[in-house]
């Protein structure tokens, strides 16, 4: 189904057709490439071809080239929908944004929300501009790996944890429980089913010597935590500013009733051990700005800010 938001030129669409959806993957790249920072989530991202939000699409009158695309993606319980947006870099400053932005909050629910990823100044201006204002802050941390002058702490693991990587779809169980209890509050992170878990191990990205898992060595089969990480590879872009494979702390979850066991550092240096291990420079992480706890402990393991990503509403 397709209609058109009345003024805007906007396309409201259930779906996207091949060729529009390669479009928005290509639109997306260059954003990215340009503006140092992924216009859309991996959630949004993964969302051009799998479907489950509404899709927003807005030409370039010229040419008919896609200008700009955004998604919504619905509110999970008492979560906002989430809005997306990305202008291509050469159809900025003709109201492409604006119009797709304006036409997703009237498509979407109240009370809608939308990612400003990298808070750049142009997203700064468009949310000035529809009195819109900041309501989340998710922040971007990274640190040095393989620097001989900012070494990472010994791991030392408890006598009575048992620590293992990933041994197939028979963990899977426990991982989404663990993970849907730590993340309940968390409107894209918390439940999880099935789909998205067999998404993610059959990704070509996936690494199951990667996936760290944690237990109580009296009960080897009750998972107690787990830290996921993931290595985005090297991109070679057509200007000659390529940029080096990173390594990311991609989830790390523990168990509700479990604090006080240190089992959050003990995965994170786990995980972060590995990456750089295999030779990777960096490591990023992403954390709520509100998390007083999670940037304590990232702070003492040598992690800085490195950009933010702001909802605004």
């Amino acid at each position: 189904m397709a209609t058109e938001s009345a003024g805007s030129d906007v396309e409201i669409l259930d779906d996207l057709d091949p060729s529009t959806a390669s479009a928005a993957r290509d639109l997306v790249a260059r954003v990215a490439r340009i503006d140092g920072v992924d216009g859309l989530s991996e959630q949004a991202r993964a969302a051009i071809d799998s479907g489950g939000v509404t899709h927003l699409v807005r030409r370039s009158p010229d040419d008919g080239s896609l200008a700009g695309y955004a998604n919504i993606t619905p509110g999970r319980d008492d979560e906002p929908p989430m809005i997306e947006a990305a202008v291509d870099p050469d159809h900025r400053r003709r109201g492409h944004g604006l119009a797709l932005v304006r036409s997703a909050f009237d498509t979407a629910p109240d009370p809608a929300r939308i990612w400003a990823h990298g808070d750049l100044p142009g997203a700064k201006a468009l949310a000035a501009t529809l009195d819109l204002i900041a309501l989340r802050e998710l922040l971007s941390l990274r640190r040095p790996l393989g620097d001989p002058d900012n070494p990472l702490p010994p791991l030392d693991i408890p006598d009575d944890l048992v620590l293992r990587t990933y041994e197939g779809s028979g963990d899977d169980a426990e991982i989404l429980r663990v993970n849907n209890a730590a993340f309940d509050w968390h409107p894209e992170q918390g439940g999880w089913g099935k789909d998205e878990i067999t998404a993610r191990t059959g990704s070509d990205w996936f690494d199951p010597e990667g996936l760290f898992l944690v237990f109580d060595r009296t009960d080897p089969k009750t998972l107690l935590g787990f830290h996921w990480t993931k290595v985005h590879p090297a991109v070679t872009n057509p200007d000659g500013d390529d940029e080096p494979a990173l390594g990311e702390v991609y989830i790390v979850g523990v168990d509700t009733g479990t604090q006080g066991r240190g089992l959050g550092r003990i995965l994170t240096l786990a995980g972060i051990r590995y990456l750089e291990d295999t030779g990777l420079g960096e490591v990023e992480l992403y954390v709520e700005g509100d998390n007083a706890a999670a940037l304590h402990t990232y702070a003492r393991l040598g992690f800085t800010q490195h950009s933010i990503d702001v909802a605004y509403g």
